[in-house]
Order: C-alpha cells, then structure tokens, then sequence
C-alpha cells in the first residue's frame, strides 16, 4: 500500500509537471483565412496556435479547454507581412553623412527604432539587404528589443566605383572606411576579396549574400548601367553561399547584369527594372526571385529633392525611367514570384509612409491577390532560400497560415482582397503626413505565437 501511495504520489507530481511543461495555445474563433496562397479564403474557420506553432486551421470547432480565445469578430485572419528588401540600419540623410559622420550607436538606434517600426506595421519578417550584421537579430531573438524576424545580408558586396563604394571622394582604393570598419559594405575588386568578405559576412551573421552589380540613381560614381563585378567574382559570391547553404541577391538594374546574374546562380534579383520576358523565362528555369521597389515608377520621381537637386542624379534618373518604362507591362505578361521590396534609406517616419505608399502601388499594378502573395508567402520562400544551416527559424513555414507553420498572424478588418487599403496603405510618398505607429485596421499582430498588438478588446 505504501509503495503504491509513493508511486502515485510521483504520478501526481509527473502529470503536474507536464502540464506546467505543455506550450500556451492561443485559439483564434469566427475567423476568414488568407492563407497566403489563394484567393478563396477559408470562412468561418478557426485557427489553433500551440506555442510558435500553428496546430490546427479548421471551419469545424476546435476542441482546445485551456487555450486563450480570441474571437476575430468575422476579421481576416492574414499570415504576417514579410518585407524582402530593406535597410534597417541606413538612417541617411546621405551616404556621404553616414559615411563621416555616423557612430555605431547612431546605427544601432536607428536600427532599433526601425525595427520595432516594422512590426508595428504588420512585417513580422524583414530581410535586410544590406548594411546590418547579426546583432540586431540576436537583440530581437533574445527579446531585448521589439521587432520582427530578421534576415541580414552583412556588408554590401560591390567594386570601387560601384554602388557599394561609400567612400570619400577623395579616398585612396583599399583606404579604411567608416561603412569598412563596421561591415556594413566591403570593396571588392577580385575573386580573393568576394571570397574572403563573404566569408566574413556569414562568420558576422549574415544570412545571406548581396553583391551590388550594377550602379544606382541617387548615388555618387556608378553609372546605372555598370556592369560591376567579373563573371568568376559573382561565381565567387555564389560558390560562397554554397560553401553555408545560402544564396546570392544582387543589385541588378540592366538586362545584361540581370542574365548574368541568373547565370552564375543569383537566386534573387533586387530591383530588376529591365526585366522582360526572356530573363522571366530564365528565372523560371534557375527557380529564382525578384524583389522591385515599385516607388521607381512613380510619376513624381524625378521631384525627389535627392534626384531633382543633383544634376547627374537627374540626368540618371531620366534615362533610366526610358528604359525601364516597360516593367509593369511586362511582369503582368510574363509574371514571375516576386517579393515585397521597400528599400527606404532615411528616418523611421519617412520610412513608415514609404512602407505604406509601396503597398498601395502593389495593388495599383498588380491588384489585391497578387499584392497579398507578394506580402506573404513568396516572401516566405525568399527567406527560406537561406537553407538549413544558415536560417535562424527552420522550425516552420513563413508567409502561410498552414498546420506546422510559424504562428506568425495578422488580424485584419475587413477583407484585404476586395479592400486593399485595409493592409495600411498610403495615399501618398513626399508630402504625405506622417503615419500611426501601426494600422488601426490591423487589429491584432502576432510573432512566434507572442501577440505584440492587439486592439480587439
């Protein structure tokens, strides 16, 4: 008998345990899915998350007693925005100010606020494409600063003269920089330094790669049609990505860079302005992305302060908006999986209407459907792109709301794929007041099964 008590006695305490053990469950009730993928949401449905998880999406009742309830009132139930192509850490006003001017604290409290910006707004994913190593992802992580899931690319990537050089004009080829110092960009002129900074990115965090091909607008030596970089240094790029299970993205403005790109095994192409539908015929054969900035064909562009004040800027501008003009044309003919791209280099309140301005432009080229995938789950495939050893979050599925997936959630009045702007668009770029720390039709926001928002009661 006294056994017998004993060990009923470890039984009460074994199940005691597991019980304090078993993860929080969050159970959303009354619920229309957009799962990231199709236009027919799911109605009337329920969404069971089980920790980060999600566990259960079913329209019968899900049967979870000691789950915390939230009822969605007939809300969409949306997987988080995922943002593939920003630069937390780039405060501006300039490259030239951040250059001389610019301390790493300036960067990481910009970064910081950035951040927390992001999240507020729905991106509970944001893939940083250059300037940022890993510490502001281990700072999110770690739960010492609020923001959303990070993907940082490290150091820019690109030749003296290119759209990574941030150096000093008057600065010798191979001098110490400020951007240098930080690993925020990296010269490289041969296959040894692709290599060699490469490496180094991922041994500071990076998750992935980015090479800067070809040159820029508002910038201050590269030409837009530079063809930056030998073919054996963006082989280089991509054969060290391959060493970590990663991937190259690379700044790519003109046709032939692009080709060139997808030929050495780029998997993702930023910006892209040239495409037509021989490179998406060929992006169709590597199995690659695209991420564009769709604030380039606004009809005030060349308004900008940044471009209409600077002579050679304008006259980059100018041409570049001739050759580019058939984008859109073509990415409806010939549409490709392409991800949500910001790329806003300034103050958090300008980025914030940038942010809101791209969404609205999505959805004005492409429609709500199309905007919505792009938002979420060909985001997810973008980031997963960084492999098994290289992704800091390989537990789940990013950009769907699916069993298995991380329990990454937005709770959205009305139904984005009939009203867009319920997703926290803006009407307008330069001039625009500024925004709300977060949408107030995005009611509730959730990352890793933690609710960071939530405006419903």
């Amino acid at each position: 008998m006294k056994a017998r008590a004993i060990g009923l006695a470890f039984g009460l305490l074994a199940s005691a345990a597991a019980a304090q053990d078993a993860p929080e469950q969050t159970l959303f009730t009354n619920v229309h899915v957009f799962d990231g993928l199709n236009e027919q949401r799911i109605e009337n449905a329920s969404v069971l998350v089980e920790g980060n998880l999600i566990k259960t999406v079913s329209t019968d009742a899900i049967d979870a007693p000691d789950a915390t309830v939230i009822d969605g009132g007939g809300r969409t139930l949306s997987p988080g925005f995922i943002e593939t192509h920003a630069h937390l850490m780039l405060m501006g006003p300039s490259i030239p100010a951040m250059e001389a001017n610019a301390t790493w604290e300036d960067f990481g409290i910009h970064g910081t606020r950035m951040a927390e910006m992001y999240l507020m707004q729905g991106f509970t994913t944001v893939r940083d494409a250059g300037g940022a190593n890993g510490g502001l992802r281990r700072a999110i992580d770690a739960g010492q600063i609020l923001g959303p899931r990070y993907y940082p690319s490290g150091a820019f990537l690109g030749t003296r003269g290119g759209h990574a050089d941030f150096a000093s004009f008057t600065s010798p080829p191979g001098a110490s920089t400020n951007f240098g110092r930080l690993n925020m960009a990296q010269e490289v002129d041969s296959v040894a330094d692709v290599q060699k900074f490469g490496r180094n990115n991922f041994r500071m965090g990076a998750t992935q790669l980015k090479y800067m091909q070809s040159g820029g607008v508002v910038s201050a030596f590269d030409p837009w049609q530079l063809l930056a970089g030998s073919p054996e240094e963006i082989e280089a790029a991509v054969q060290v990505a391959n060493e970590y299970g990663s991937y190259v993205m690379a700044h790519s403005y003109r046709k032939e860079a692009i080709m060139n790109a997808l030929n050495a095994g780029v998997k993702s192409i930023e910006h892209g302005f040239s495409f037509d539908c021989e490179i998406a015929a060929l992006m169709n054969e590597k199995g690659a992305y695209i991420t564009t900035n769709l604030t380039a064909f606004d009809p005030g562009l060349l308004e900008i302060p940044a471009v209409a004040s600077v002579p050679s800027s304008l006259a980059k501008a100018k041409s570049a908006s001739e050759t580019f003009a058939g984008y859109i044309d073509n990415m409806r003919e010939c549409p490709v999986k392409r991800g949500f791209q910001t790329d806003c280099v300034g103050s958090v309140e300008a980025c914030n209407i940038q942010i809101a301005y791209e969404k609205k432009l999505n959805n004005d080229f492409f429609g709500p459907l199309t905007s919505m995938v792009t938002l979420t789950s060909t985001g997810g495939e973008i980031v997963a792109l960084s492999g098994d050893f290289m992704n800091p979050y390989p537990a789940g599925k990013l950009g769907v709301i699916e069993e298995g997936a991380y329990a990454d959630i937005l709770l959205i009045d009305g139904n984005p794929l009939e009203d867009f702007s319920v997703v926290g668009t803006g009407d307008q770029w330069f001039g625009a007041d500024p925004r709300p720390e977060s949408p107030e039709t995005i009611r509730l926001i959730m990352k890793d099964g933690v609710i960071y928002k939530n405006t419903l009661q």
